[in-house]
């Protein structure tokens, strides 16, 4: 029987810490950003380089190694957006009376370029391992990628709960572009997609020798998309998930939120 606490603990640990580390980093001055995002940079210059490694070897040790490294990369995404380095066009509030297309069509311009930005590095990611045993960063990369747009579809259509006090204030005006609501037509089908998603990695696991390089990719990723089943279940309910980073950036995180964060973590 297959263990998938191992991979479940690093994955864990990782999307927690990364998260944490960006929080702290982003809530200190601004004169420190460009030097922050600088060391990100290089970082991630080293993970890309991890990638490429690792992606020759079909070892558990080197799916550990390529999981870890794209959550690096991921966070530089996140780093560069949270500071206001990345993000798009329009950085001013949603007009009143905006709806439908019209409201669509100026989120959409808010962070066009981050997007576009991720949906490069993930093909960046599938070409430089094409054919390799090690397809662990492209995955992982694509699914933080599909976990991301469910979450902010979501909360722009309208979720119950959304937590916005992990928001920089520099980014104060993407709060007018999400609502809240009973819930949207897009929310069931995006629950869904997440548990059967889950599900499929974790019977891909099973069909693997235990400890093999292929069980392990396919646990990682699994683990992964389970914390997006539960970032889902926070969309539905009253609880503050930024509550988890509180310790990591105390001064900006605001204490009586009850609203589920645009910050979806990584």
């Amino acid at each position: 029987m297959q263990s998938f606490l191992p991979p479940f603990v690093v994955a864990l640990m990782a999307w927690f810490f990364a998260t944490g580390a960006i929080l702290w980093l982003d809530r200190r001055d601004p004169e420190t950003w460009p030097a922050s995002l600088l060391g990100s940079t290089i970082l991630s210059g080293f993970a890309v380089a991890a990638v490429l490694i690792s992606a020759e070897s079909g070892s558990a040790l080197a799916a550990y190694a390529g999981f870890v490294a794209t959550i690096i990369i991921w966070g530089w995404h996140e780093m560069s957006f949270l500071m206001g380095f990345v993000t798009g066009p329009r950085r001013q509030p949603c007009p009143d009376g905006a709806r439908g297309w019209q409201r669509f069509k100026l989120a959409t311009a808010t962070l066009i370029h981050h997007e576009i930005a991720l949906a490069l590095t993930a093909l960046m990611l599938f070409a430089i391992t094409w054919g390799q045993p090690n397809q662990i960063a492209p995955w992982t990369f694509l699914l933080l990628f599909g976990m991301r747009l469910s979450t902010k579809f979501n909360i722009f259509l309208g979720v119950p709960s959304f937590s916005d006090d992990m928001l920089p204030d520099h980014l104060a005006y993407l709060r007018s572009y999400f609502r809240t609501s009973r819930g949207n037509p897009l929310l069931p089908f995006s629950a869904l997609a997440s548990v059967l998603v889950t599900a499929i990695l974790a019977a891909f696991a099973l069909e693997h020798p235990a400890g093999s390089g292929a069980a392990v990719q396919f646990q990682l990723l699994f683990a992964l998309s389970l914390l997006g089943v539960i970032e889902h279940a926070f969309l539905l309910l009253p609880i503050r998930d930024s509550a988890l980073w509180t310790w990591m950036a105390p001064k900006r995180l605001a204490p009586a939120v009850n609203l589920k964060g645009h910050h979806d973590g990584l």
